[in-house]
């Protein structure tokens, strides 16, 4: 073959060879620029200390903080009429039933003869002892009858108290045939039935004193040590109601099959008459126990994944790196950091969620928070 053919063919190779070459250096230019791209613009923060609020939650019952049981203390009488019914407010002294004092009043009537009749025959028994008495020195009655008209007159005085006390029972009997409150509060059971005669001692009503509630927390032993009485607690009832109470008192034992111990929360907002709150209601509690320093990030920082909390740390090349943290308390928008992060690192906030570990990111100023207008706080 000629020379100058080999040179032609050469050439003509190497220009095949350089023009395939060019869209394979252009498309690794551009899969490296593509490489280098942010994958998403995301604000930043750094972690901050701040004082948080320190609370223990508990869970437990609402209940009346005291209940009286009202009883017939009279037996052997029909029951005529009931004056209350179940959640009606009642006070101290008010009627709530009575019974029918026909056979009473009779009893009293008899009661009141018999005294007479006794007052009567200690009168005469008392002169007889007197003129026995003035009769001692001249001698006309001897030793033994003047002693017996005068331990006369003091049987017949004996027979009279006991007639006194008679009425007096009776009429003790006639007041309780009326069923008196014997303090303020709310009716939370009624078993009286009119027309039914019951025994002395039967229940007939039971009562909320004062109609005051309280909450009684379960919490744990090793967690007790740190309420104290008189230290608010916020309490959150089934039906949505907060409640703001303070510990009244602390139980003295712990139960030994749970380990709890009973805290007693009074709730001066809660009527048993008027609350949503009602007595059994199960219910949330939240101790408050003071302040202290927590280092924190806003909550939009922390990620869940797999049920463990992140957050995604931005190096000085802007790629972020997801570092599992341990969160604590929550105040506002601010979370707790306990483990897993340092003061000084800085993290992605807005856009966290939808980063993973090793991208590229960009990154822009937070917005400042709009303005909210003034607003009057009632104290």
């Amino acid at each position: 073959m000629p020379l100058r053919l080999l040179i032609a063919s050469a050439l003509t190779l190497a220009l095949v060879a350089a023009i395939s070459v060019v869209p394979v250096l252009r498309a690794a230019s551009e899969d490296g620029a593509a490489a280098q791209r942010p994958a998403l613009t995301v604000t930043i923060a750094q972690p901050q200390t701040q004082p948080m609020r320190v609370s223990l939650q508990a869970n437990g019952n609402i209940m009346a903080w005291q209940e009286a049981s009202i009883g017939a203390e009279i037996g052997g009488l029909r029951l005529q009429e009931v004056l209350v019914n179940v959640g009606d407010a009642v006070k101290a002294g008010q009627t709530l039933a009575t019974f029918a004092s026909e056979t009473v009043r009779a009893d009293i009537a008899q009661a009141r003869a018999a005294l007479a009749e006794a007052e009567a025959s200690a009168a005469e028994a008392r002169a007889n002892a007197e003129r026995a008495m003035s009769l001692k020195a001249s001698g006309a009655l001897s030793e033994a009858q003047i002693n017996q008209y005068v331990t006369g007159g003091q049987t017949a005085r004996a027979r009279v108290e006991s007639a006194r006390a008679s009425l007096a029972s009776q009429e003790l009997r006639l007041k309780f045939t009326q069923v008196k409150a014997p303090d303020s509060g709310v009716i939370s059971s009624r078993t009286a039935t009119v027309g039914a005669v019951v025994n002395p001692g039967t229940e007939l009503f039971r009562m909320i004193r004062k109609g005051r509630l309280e909450w009684r927390g379960e919490v744990t032993s090793a967690e007790v040590g740190r309420i104290r009485v008189g230290g608010p607690v916020t309490v959150v009832a089934a039906s949505g109601e907060r409640l703001q109470g303070k510990v009244r008192t602390i139980g003295p034992t712990v139960d030994p099959q749970t380990r709890n111990t009973l805290v007693y929360v009074d709730l001066p907002g809660a009527s048993a008459a008027g609350s949503s709150a009602k007595a059994g209601m199960f219910a949330r509690g939240e101790f408050e126990l003071g302040n202290a320093q927590a280092m924190t990030v806003p909550q939009q920082a922390v990620v869940m994944r797999e049920a463990f909390n992140y957050v995604f740390v931005v190096g000085p090349d802007n790629r972020v790196a997801q570092r599992k943290v341990q969160t604590g308390r929550r105040d506002g928008d601010r979370v707790e950091i306990l483990e897993g992060l340092k003061p000084d690192e800085r993290v992605a906030v807005r856009g966290a969620g939808f980063l993973t570990d090793g991208d590229l990111v960009r990154i822009v100023e937070a917005p400042a928070p709009a303005a909210t207008p003034a607003t009057a706080i009632t104290r």
